[in-house]
């Protein structure tokens, strides 16, 4: 049984008189220790497959099965299990991006000393200990992601949604935020599902959903490299 399984899923909005379909009958499934990357141009409904598949918004059509029951009945799965991770920060969660990281575990009924010191571990688990004792208006693009990425581990989550983690990280960034999602998925890690637009930044993925116009298309795989020998090279062949 998949962790989580999206099923024929179907999303629409409305604006105004007009009608816009996010998603049409878009199907996904993945289990612990996968990183799997939805791609796709702005409106293509990456973010809003995300956004659906995390609990976040409901499905028009379709069922959404987390550990195989209905995500739309597993309200305790939320924020526990499964972990929306957002680059957002409230003023209510505290001042500084230690206690935003303590924050979800503090609403669990944590001690205040149990959370900080797992807010801790989990910042120098994504190596933005450096940013503790920092505002969040004080932390760059992937600064941030960072911090939230730890926010959601402190949980003990099965499963992380990350939606486009990339955005505001410059080359270098990308790289290293990418290596860190997948060393969090190794060793029997939380899955991870992210989304991006841009194709290099899909590396590494275990697999690349292609979504177009609210609809996925063949899986993208990178071809094999063509392996000559030496020795063929040096006979001419």
């Amino acid at each position: 049984m998949s962790l989580l399984r999206v099923e024929r899923v179907s999303k629409r909005y409305r604006r105004g008189a007009r009608e816009f379909v996010a998603l049409r009958e878009v199907s996904v499934e993945m289990d612990r220790g996968e990183l799997v990357a939805v791609l796709g141009t702005r409106r293509s409904g990456r973010s809003t497959l995300l956004r659906v598949a995390a609990g976040l918004e409901r499905p028009d059509e379709g069922v959404v099965r987390f550990d195989g029951r209905d995500l739309a009945r597993a309200s305790d799965a939320l924020g526990r299990r499964l972990c929306f991770c957002h680059a957002t920060f409230s003023a209510m969660e505290g001042e500084r991006a230690l206690d935003h990281v303590a924050s979800p575990l503090l609403a669990q009924g944590s001690s205040l000393g149990e959370a900080r010191h797992t807010a801790e571990l989990c910042l120098r688990q994504v190596s933005a200990e450096h940013c503790a004792s920092l505002r969040p208006d004080e932390l760059d693009g992937a600064e941030r992601m960072r911090v939230a990425i730890a926010r959601a581990l402190a949980c003990g989550p099965d499963l992380i949604v990350v939606d486009d983690p990339l955005a505001e990280a410059g080359v270098m960034q990308s790289d290293q935020l990418l290596r860190l999602l997948r060393s969090l998925t190794a060793e029997n890690g939380p899955g991870v599902l992210m989304s991006t637009d841009d194709a290099m930044c899909v590396s590494g993925a275990k697999r690349v959903l292609l979504l177009d116009q609210g609809q996925l298309r063949p899986e993208a795989q990178s071809p094999p490299a063509q392996v000559v020998s030496l020795e063929a090279r040096r006979a001419g062949i």
